[in-house]
This record gives C-alpha cells, sequence and structure tokens, in this order.
C-alpha cells in the first residue's frame, strides 16, 4: 500500500502566489468557487488547501452571524411597526 501523504503538493508558495490566491478569493462569485475548488481538490497545494478551508469556515461564521442579526433586528423593526 503507498504512503498517501507523499503525493501531497508541500512545496512552499512564493508571495505572488499568496498575492493571486488572495486576489482571487476577492471576487465576489469566482472567489467563493475558487475557494471551494482549492479546499476540497485533490492536486491543490497543501497549505493553499488548508488555507482555503479555513477561509470557508469564517465565510460560513460570517454569513451565519449575519442572518442571526438580520432576523433579531429585522423581527425588532417588524414588532416596533406593528405596535405604531
Amino acid at each position: 500500500m503507498e504512503n498517501l501523504s507523499s503525493q501531497e503538493n508541500t512545496s512552499v508558495m512564493s508571495f505572488k502566489e499568496w498575492a493571486l490566491t488572495i486576489f482571487i478569493a476577492s471576487l465576489p462569485i469566482i472567489g467563493i468557487i475558487m475557494v471551494l475548488i482549492w479546499a476540497f481538490d485533490s492536486n491543490t497545494n497543501i497549505h493553499k488547501k488548508n488555507w482555503a478551508k479555513g477561509n470557508l469556515l469564517i465565510m460560513i461564521l460570517a454569513f451565519l452571524f449575519i442572518i442571526f442579526f438580520l432576523f433579531v433586528f429585522g423581527g425588532l423593526a417588524f414588532i416596533a411597526n406593528l405596535g405604531g
């Protein structure tokens, strides 16, 4: 049986590669798609893969946080509007 960890791309990414990665990830729709690809593609550099997974976690937490506050303050505004 082969050692699967030897197949991973563990080369160090240059600052130019990181700058391009962050720029692409910051694009509105393409960025989300690319972060998903980088997070789950088996051929992606392991450092970029871990960064993309962390970035996805932060995106999901921020989305849930925003939705929570929209419901809370939107509900409060709706209830305040009913009274007056």
